[in-house]
C-alpha cells in the first residue's frame, strides 16, 4: 500500500523524472521547480440521535471495513464546508435530514483505497434526526441500526478516528444523562 506521495514517479507540470522520492507532505520537481503539497483528504460524520436516546449507527456496504459499524459520513467536496458535507452525506447515505448539528471532534486516520493508502482528517459531528423513520440503508451502507450508544463497543468501529470520536461522544453522553 502506497502513500499519495509514493506515486509521483514523474512531475505532473514537465514530465520530468524524478530521481529521489518525494518527502511525505511535499514534492519538489528537479526540472520546473513545482512544489506540490500532499495534504490530507478531508471527511465529515456525524453521531445522529433520535428523541428516544437511540443513535444511528450504519453498518458499511464496502472495504475499507465492510461490515463494521460507522457513523454516518463522508468525504468533504471541493468548495463545500464541512457542515453541508455532513448533511450532504447524511441525506445520501441513510436518507434523514439533521437538526442540532455541532462540531464534537477531529481525527486523523488513514483509509486504504484501490492499493493506496490515503491519510485523512475526520470532522465528526452531533446531530438530532429531523425525520428518524426516514432512515434507511442506501448509499454503500448495507444496514442502519438504532442503538443505544453507551452500549456500542469503540472497537467495533470501522475506523480508529470513529472509535476515538465515539468514546468522547459516549463520555459526553453520560454525563448529559446524569447530569455530572
Amino acid at each position: 500500500m502506497k502513500r499519495p506521495s509514493q506515486l509521483f514517479e514523474f512531475c505532473p507540470r514537465c514530465g520530468h523524472r524524478q530521481l529521489a522520492a518525494p518527502s511525505a507532505n511535499l514534492f519538489t520537481c528537479a526540472g520546473c521547480g513545482l512544489r506540490y503539497f500532499f495534504n490530507p483528504t478531508v471527511a465529515a460524520a456525524v453521531f445522529i440521535w433520535r428523541d428516544d436516546g437511540r443513535a444511528l449507527f450504519i453498518r458499511r456496504a464496502r472495504d475499507p471495513a465492510k461490515g463494521r459499524l460507522a457513523a454516518a459520513g463522508g468525504f468533504i467536496d471541493i468548495g463545500e464546508d464541512a457542515e453541508t458535507a455532513a448533511r450532504r452525506e447524511v441525506r445520501e447515505e441513510v436518507g434523514i435530514e439533521l437538526s442540532d448539528l455541532r462540531y464534537l471532534s477531529s481525527h486523523t486516520n488513514e483509509y486504504p483505497y484501490a492499493e493506496v493508502e490515503y491519510p485523512v482528517l475526520d470532522l465528526m459531528f452531533t446531530a438530532r434526526a429531523v425525520n428518524p423513520e426516514a432512515a434507511a440503508a442506501l448509499d454503500d451502507v448495507e444496514g442502519v441500526l438504532w442503538l443505544d450508544p453507551l452500549e456500542v463497543d469503540p472497537e467495533e468501529m470501522a475506523f480508529s478516528s470513529m472509535r476515538d470520536a465515539l468514546k468522547l461522544w459516549q463520555a459526553q453522553w453520560r454525563r448529559a444523562r446524569t447530569g455530572s
